[in-house]
């Protein structure tokens, strides 16, 4: 057996898996989500590299698996596939990884953090996957992707997208203020379960694909002392779905067949059931919800997907 180990380490979870590239099973799935002190609305990027350090020796060594079986290390080293992209969080994972592929002798390969979301919405499906739209809505990033598979990674331009703050923060902020834990969007979601709630009116939308939501964190920050919790979350919720496919629906003329909705926002079960019963024309694929948010199996994929399109696709 030959193993593909994946690391990524984002501004919120530290994260490494290992895969058996030979069956696609994931033989081990390690991840810690960084500590944001209470009340606070992030982390700082050193802050999170710090964090980082101190967690990847431990999960690192909660993998039981024969490591000299590795024979590749794939990292994600950056944010997007693109020149110029970078954050410090990053090169801790990218780091960590080279130490570890030049100790075991095997193969180091680097790709961006957005490249390896998709890969997890593309576990079960990635042999049939060419062109495609994609979102990535996250805490970090609020993205539309027009993109394509080639010979390494994916080739990819932004079409979408948030031009202030991304959906990811417009919940977490709204949480923080609500006093819900960060990141806050699980808690909001599990707070509302069950729970009856009617709908607020909100502003119309930007008819743009490249849109603003500094006024919307205004509109219902400034609801909050007037409404139940339940009332403005679910409102919420249904707006950023709301809005999610009405881009989509924008973004129509650029033809593609498959839609990819990944990152933690991904996650929502309001938002996911709202895109699959309001989309049309599109074969839409999500991650799992645990591979939604952060994590390193996407990146551990991206070899074998990689593999297959150059050895199989392209011949």
């Amino acid at each position: 057996m030959k193993y593909i180990l994946g690391i990524d380490t984002s501004a919120y979870t530290t994260s490494i898996a290992l895969i058996n590239e030979e069956n696609n099973e994931i033989l081990a799935d390690e991840r810690k989500v960084l500590e944001v002190k209470e009340g606070q609305k992030g982390l700082r990027q050193q802050e999170a590299v710090f964090q980082h350090l101190k967690y990847l020796p431990e999960l690192y060594a909660r993998i039981t698996q024969d490591l000299l079986k590795v024979e590749i290390v794939s990292v994600s080293s950056r944010p997007r596939n693109e020149e110029g992209s970078y954050m410090p969080v990053f090169t801790a994972g990218r780091n960590f990884g080279k130490v570890i592929s030049h100790t075991l002798n095997c193969e180091f390969l680097e790709y961006s953090h957005q490249e390896a979301h998709i890969s997890a919405s593309l576990i079960d499906n990635y042999k049939n996957i060419d062109e495609f739209l994609a979102v990535h809505i996250s805490g970090g990033t609020t993205e539309f992707i027009s993109a394509k598979k080639i010979i390494k990674g994916f080739e990819t331009k932004i079409v979408g997208g948030t031009k202030d703050i991304t959906f990811g923060q417009l919940i977490d902020r709204l949480g923080i203020k609500m006093d819900f834990p960060f990141p806050c969007g699980k808690f909001m979601e599990e707070y509302i379960q069950g729970k009856s709630a009617g709908k607020l009116t909100t502003p119309a939308f930007s008819k743009d694909s490249y849109i603003n939501l500094s006024g919307m964190e205004n509109y219902f920050g400034s609801l909050t002392s007037t409404y139940k919790k339940e009332v403005i979350i679910t409102s919420l919720f249904e707006y950023i779905a709301e809005y999610i496919v009405q881009i989509i629906c924008n973004l129509s003329h650029l033809q593609h067949k498959t839609l990819i909705i990944s990152g933690g926002v991904a996650s929502n079960s309001y938002i996911r059931n709202y895109i699959m019963e309001n989309v049309k024309g599109y074969e839409i694929l999500f991650p799992s919800v645990k591979n939604s948010s952060d994590n390193a199996v996407g990146v551990a994929f991206l070899p074998i997907i990689d593999r297959w399109y150059d050895e199989i696709k392209t011949n």
